[in-house]
């Protein structure tokens, strides 16, 4: 399937999951994510909430482009937790989120066959029940210009229907802005003739 580039599918709040398997419980969790220190950050809280569980594993994706991944087992046999948690993130085509699955053991093993499908499936549980919506890649400028350059510069932003984030007016104005992607290179070649208006690209969102 040949993915839109300006395009992207991410979850929209928190879901939650959960598979058993001869005793053993795997509690699944699916969380929109923006960031690796992000991603850190809330697995660290759940290593806590869940301190008494045998594995906190996981897998995850960042990026409109799906570039940035990692699946870890958490003592797992290799192969068996952060792969098959990451495929199900793949099948949806998702991206920044970030999928937690603990599990507390109920004393018999399952061999690395019944691993797999425990983690594939509790990964799926969470996924299944979360909102996913596909969002519009943005990129980010920030423009600052004089107050005489302020008609032009707010005529553009209309004509885009870029979204302002924040705006400063004074004898220096500056404005930060969300543009569509496929916008980006239209919106710079509006100001190349105009020495009183900088741009600075501040990276796609």
């Amino acid at each position: 399937m040949e993915l839109n580039a300006d395009k992207y599918k991410t979850i929209e709040a928190i879901s939650e999951g959960l598979y058993k398997e001869k005793g053993s419980k795997f509690l699944s969790f699916a969380i929109p994510v923006k960031s690796v220190e992000e991603t850190k950050e809330i697995l660290a809280e759940y290593r806590k909430r869940f301190f008494d569980a045998r594995h906190v594993c996981y897998a995850y994706m960042l990026g409109y482009d799906r570039t940035e991944f990692r699946a870890n087992d958490d003592g797992e046999p290799s192969g068996t937790a952060g792969r098959p948690i990451l495929g199900q993130i793949n099948s949806r085509e998702l991206t920044n989120i970030l999928v937690i699955v603990v599990r507390y053991f109920g004393g018999v093993l399952l061999g690395t066959g019944g691993l797999v499908t425990a983690y594939k499936e509790a990964a799926a549980d969470a996924l299944n029940a979360a909102e996913i919506n596909e969002r519009t890649v943005k990129n980010a400028f920030s423009i600052a210009f004089g107050y005489l350059s302020m008609n032009e510069v707010m005529r553009v932003i209309k004509d885009l229907n870029a979204e302002i984030v924040s705006q400063t007016f004074d004898n220096e104005c500056s404005i930060n802005v969300l543009v569509d992607k496929s916008q980006a290179a239209f919106l710079m070649s509006k100001f190349d003739n105009n020495a009183d208006v900088k741009l600075d690209d501040l990276g796609f969102r």
